[in-house]
């Protein structure tokens, strides 16, 4: 049944290397089947030239491999809609109405600058801790919350560009905290929708090239690009302990610690501190930006 009313317009960002030729297949006939939305469609090929594009779809072929968030800022920049949905190339959305449940969301409440679905495992149902967008891991709870799963989320324009997108330098890793972090100290906040649900695979983001390192440079980078100073080194001593509890190996300690190095040795990208009162914001939405 068709809604009422104009249509959302919503552009959707999907990156390829051209190595996932099946799911990547699978991923756009899902999403090119969404109903009831003006739907623009542009993948990036991220240091290729994209391939298996389907009819109607737009291409942009970076000459390198410019990392995650820089490649779904160059797709942004490609793509037309008021609304913009980055969408992992192995993701599959199992209904026609994901995309308009989602954009209703923002249409229904301005404030919002963006709406994450549950994401689950297709064979277990089992949705990851880290897809989880709040501390308390409870994947069937909905509200507000303060940061994203990067990889299926739904973002207004407006406020995406006016936070200056995704932290490309990040290369990747975090680029979810940055973004929901800013766009949260404009004033707006975030949503989980549990009962929308889309299907990505559970993997091991530790089968990644460099995880331990980037993963430990970028939330030094998190903290000083985007906390007061005296939040800092309480964000750090929290996240040091953490990975005390996690990390398991003489090469992945080694490689944590080379990335914690480089974090605070390197330049962060533009510093831009959010503001006490929006450091109660978060800490009033469940999740003082410390963890």
């Amino acid at each position: 049944m068709s809604t009422a009313g104009p249509r959302p317009a919503v552009g959707a960002v999907v990156l390829t290397m051209n190595d996932r030729p099946t799911e990547f297949s699978k991923a756009m006939a899902s999403l090119l089947a969404q109903e009831d939305i003006d739907l623009d469609v542009v993948v990036v090929g991220n240091g290729v030239v994209p391939e298996k594009i389907p009819d109607g779809v737009r291409t942009v072929a970076l000459p390198d491999n410019v990392g995650i968030p820089e490649g779904r800022n160059v797709g942004a920049a490609n793509v037309k809609g008021e609304l913009i949905f980055f969408f992992d190339n192995d993701a599959i959305l199992p209904e026609r109405d994901v995309l308009a449940r989602l954009a209703a969301e923002l249409e229904r409440d301005p404030a919002l600058a963006y709406v994450q679905p549950r994401i689950a495992d297709p064979d277990t149902g089992t949705t990851l801790r880290r897809w989880v967008p709040r501390l308390r891991a409870d994947a069937a709870r909905p509200g507000i919350v303060t940061v994203m799963a990067e990889g299926v989320v739904l973002v207004r324009r407006t406020a995406f560009e006016l936070a200056g997108g995704w932290p490309g330098d990040f290369f990747l890793f975090h680029e979810g905290i940055d973004l929901a972090w800013r766009l949260w100290n404009q004033g707006d906040k975030g949503l989980y929708r549990p009962d929308v649900v889309v299907h990505h695979p559970a993997t091991n983001p530790a089968r990644h090239a460099g995880f331990y390192r980037l993963t430990a440079r970028n939330r030094v980078w998190l903290a000083r690009r985007n906390l007061p100073a005296a939040l800092i080194p309480l964000n750090l001593a929290t996240w040091a302990l953490l990975t005390a509890r996690r990390v398991r190996g003489r090469d992945a300690w080694r490689a944590t610690l080379d990335g914690f190095r480089e974090g605070l040795r390197e330049g962060a990208g533009t510093r831009s501190p959010m503001s006490w009162h929006t450091v109660a914001r978060l800490t009033r939405a469940g999740r003082p930006p410390v963890f």
